[in-house]
């Protein structure tokens, strides 16, 4: 048997590349690829990240304007409101009350204050029309005779 000697022993060392090498370089090339890329889409990502956060809060505070304005509505078209606002700012009595205005000392009552107007004489709706009334009208341009 012949022995080997160290040259027959050890790899080559003559340049050339393998597979091995050419593959690995090959994955580390797509990974880095991949690499840039997905940090591209990160950082262009980031200002809409930061619209989108801007138009929720938008959203956000719309949702409760428009639950305030929804309850406003609600109170605005209900009886209590009607009555507060009759009695505060309409300075309106409802039959058997007493209207007190407190009046500046100097200056004559007649001045400052109007009669008030009783709640019970106020008519709150129109008289109901009848459907002939309105056929009349459309025809002939003048209201309809009372029979």
């Amino acid at each position: 048997m012949a022995t080997k000697t160290a040259s027959e022993t050890s790899p080559r060392k003559t340049g050339q590349i393998n597979s091995f090498q050419v593959m690995f370089a090959v994955i580390l090339a797509v990974v880095l690829i991949l690499a840039i890329n997905f940090s591209s889409r990160i950082s262009a990502a980031q200002p809409l990240q930061e619209a989108f956060s801007r138009v929720q809060n938008e959203i956000d505070a719309l949702e409760v304007e428009h639950a305030r304005l929804t309850a406003l509505r609600d109170y605005v078209m209900s009886d209590p409101y009607v009555e507060r606002w009759a009695r505060d700012d309409g300075k309106m009595i409802r039959p058997g009350e007493i209207l007190y205005v407190p009046v500046p000392s100097g200056v004559e009552v007649e001045e400052v204050i109007p009669p008030p107007v009783v709640l019970a004489d106020i008519q709150t709706s129109e008289d109901e029309v009848q459907t002939w009334e309105l056929w009349w009208g459309l025809f002939f341009d003048s209201p309809a005779p009372n029979f």
